[in-house]
Order: C-alpha cells, then structure tokens, then sequence
C-alpha cells in the first residue's frame, strides 16, 4: 500500500518479522534513526549482502497488537515523507484497517 516492496517469496515470508526494501534515494539508516528518535520505534536493519538494502519491521508479542502496527505504520509513512519518499498517504493504515475487518 505504500509503494514498497517486500522481501522473499510469499511462501517463505514470516509472519512476525517483515522484511522491506529499502526504496531507491533513501537513507536506509537516516529513516531508521528517526523512527527511533522521533517515534521511539526501533527497525532492524538486514545483515550480510542485504545489509543497507532491507529493512526488518518486528510484529512480535506487544508489537503485534493492531494499535502498534497502526502506529508503525503511520510513523514509517511520515519519517518516509520527511527523507524524500512520498507513499500514498494513509494507504498503509486504511490497508491495515482492511485486513483487521474495520
């Protein structure tokens, strides 16, 4: 919904972690930074030849509950703004709100 792309096959992508690619003209580490700061939301970064190329987005235990993941979701469409990346606004959240029958 905003434009991104995920990373694996749909077969062998898991369900508590969601890897992401980095749009093209991002800074991989400066949109991390800011989730953090801004936000207080932590994003992994992926290791090896992915390294600076994907990002990891953790729905785990209190992450996973639908306010949290709307939260993130907000905050990675506004930090993605502000760095230059300009997803349709509101479509992840409204994509959400759709998976959770809203």
């Amino acid at each position: 919904a905003m434009g991104l792309s995920l990373y694996g096959q749909d077969a062998y992508r898991m369900t508590n972690v969601t890897g992401v690619y980095i749009p093209d003209g991002v800074d991989g580490e400066r949109v991390r930074a800011r989730m953090r700061g801004e936000f207080e939301i932590e994003i992994g970064t992926a290791f090896g030849p992915l390294a600076g190329k994907v990002w990891r987005i953790g729905a785990m235990g209190y992450n996973a509950m639908r306010h949290k993941v709307l939260i993130t979701l907000g905050a990675l469409e506004a930090v993605l703004r502000a760095e230059g990346y300009a997803p349709p606004a509101g479509a992840a959240i409204d994509a959400a709100r759709a998976v959770y029958g809203e």
